[in-house]
Parts: structure tokens; sequence; C-alpha cells
């Protein structure tokens, strides 16, 4: 199906995923509509509220696909109110929405619903894909509670997808933004000791992915968006540093990131999975950047 004459209606619209995925979009001639947590502001948002269960459904009926990218950042040192608005977010959010779209009388034909390798939990150097069982540790758990969250669309039979998304790399946001100022400064180095694996993906991949799946109906459920090379820390630094032409081997201790992280430092900053996207190589996805050095010189336009 050709998405040129198709609706979608995109949740998370204003984040680093869902800013990047509207514009490339609408660059394709694609009618994309926001749905908002404000007022709506135009024939293009449709105002929803999770607390209040309303949502204008109407401007739902006959849409092709719902994207649904909305959810509390996992940053920042988690206090009990912070890991409430990370779960809550994610699976209230959630099926409220599947919940809205699975009573349409004409149903979006696919949802794509954002998820994480958080999945796997701490898995060392053991390779994973999406056959591979759940983790250990909260995030593990959010995420789980999160996919079950669009059982509503799938008992309608609306085609779900749950995206496992790895570390988005992007100079405008997330984990590669944060990592430029000290890396410049020639600060950068490897985080506790560097043997963890980080399981990147570009943006460009990420947006022909979400792109891949919305039109590939042989492909339901977990769906690992990660590039087919993951790398470890150490490794991530030293290609980084060598990008910027700076050096990269001050390593961040793992204590110091637990006294300002708290639980969150052993969760996400020193955990580390080695995914590979085995659904989307089975299926035919070319990735455009496969490795991380290329990768990165293209995203710094460093030749």
């Amino acid at each position: 199906m050709k998405l040129s004459n198709s609706a979608i209606v995109i949740s998370g619209a204003g984040g680093l995923v869902g800013s990047a995925l509207v514009q490339r979009l609408s660059g394709k001639g694609i009618a994309v509509r926001k749905l908002v947590r404000k007022a709506a502001n135009g024939p293009d948002e449709i105002h929803y509220d999770v607390d209040s269960r309303t949502i204008d459904s109407q401007s739902l009926e006959g849409t092709y696909a719902v994207i649904h990218l909305a959810g509390e950042s996992i940053f920042g040192r988690w206090s009990a109110e912070k890991k409430r608005r990370i779960l809550e977010s994610r699976v209230a959010g959630t099926r409220f929405i599947t919940e809205c779209i699975a009573g349409l009388s004409n149903p979006p034909r696919v949802l794509l619903c954002a998820s994480a390798i958080g999945f796997y939990g701490n898995r060392g150097d053991e390779i994973v894909d999406e056959t591979s069982a759940r983790g250990m540790g909260y995030l593990a758990d959010v995420c789980e509670d999160w996919e079950n969250a669009t059982r509503p669309a799938r008992d309608a039979g609306i085609r779900a997808v749950n995206m496992r998304l790895g570390i988005v790399l992007s100079p405008k946001g997330g984990a590669l933004q944060q990592m430029l100022t000290p890396f410049r400064l020639g600060l950068g180095g490897p985080v506790g000791n560097g043997r963890q694996f980080a399981s990147w993906v570009a943006m460009n991949d990420v947006l022909s992915a979400i792109e891949f799946l919305l039109v590939t109906e042989s492909i339901a459920g977990p769906v690992n968006v990660v590039a087919p090379n993951p790398v470890t820390n150490a490794e991530f630094s030293k290609i980084l540093g060598r990008v910027l032409s700076r050096p990269a081997f001050l390593p961040v201790p793992g204590f110091v990131l637990r006294l300002i992280f708290g639980e969150a430092a052993d969760e996400f900053l020193l955990a580390g999975q080695r995914v590979l996207p085995r659904k989307l190589e089975e299926a035919g996805f070319q990735f455009h950047l496969p490795e991380l050095e290329p990768a990165l010189r293209h995203l710094l336009g460093k030749g």
C-alpha cells in the first residue's frame, strides 16, 4: 500500500524520534496528524487525555496507522515519583489508546508502539533477539507491561508491532547529544568497566524501519530496532573520540554514576544488551548505516 494515500496518527510527535518522523513522512506527502495532550491547535492535531479518558475518537476512524511514541524520559535520577511516571506514561497511555482504536468502526490497519531493549535486562555479552526471554529489573518489568498494553488492539484484529528501540543516535537529542560536549572537550571515555554492550541505531535507520514496518504486513509483535553491529561501551567511546579527533580515555567510574543517578545507573548506564535485529533482517530490511563509525561520521557531518 502506498503511504502517500494514507493518514497516519502519531503520539509523542514532539520527541526525538517523533519530530523526525513527522518531518520525514510529511516531506513525502503523507498526511500526518498528531495526538497531543494540550488543546488541539488546528485540524492536524487530535486532543487526548489519559487521566480523564477523553479523546476525539471520530478523528481516528479510517486512519491507516497509529504510531504511539509518547512516554516519560528515563534519563535522570529515579525517585519513586519518577518511576511511577515512567511506568504509567507508557502502560496507561498505551492501554487507553489501544482500547480506543480497538473500539472504532473503521480502525487503523496497524499500530506501531514504542518499546525498548530494556526488555532484555542486563545480559552481559549474551546475544539476544526477539525470541529471547525477558530479563530482570525495573525496566524489563516496564517494557513487559508496556507491550502487554497493546493487547486490546491485537484482540481486535489490528496488526500490532512493539518496536524495541535501542540507543537512538542523533546529534539533536538523546544519549549522543549528551556525550558530544564532554567528548569534544577531550573529557570522554568509557562508562564503568566499558565492557557492557551498547545496541545502537542511527536515526536515519529508525525512520526507515518505521516506514518498513508500516507496510510489511507479515511482521507483528516485538521487533528489535537496532543496528546489526552492537559494540561495547569502550568501543563506542573509542570510535566517537576518533570521529571527533579527540582523546577518549577518561573513564567514568561506576560508583560515581551510582552516587549521581542511584538505581538508574545500574539499570541503563552500566547495564548492557547485545541485541540483534533478527525480524527486520529476515523480512528483508536493509540498514543504511549498519556500522558505528560510518554512522557517527554521517550524523556528525564528519565525512
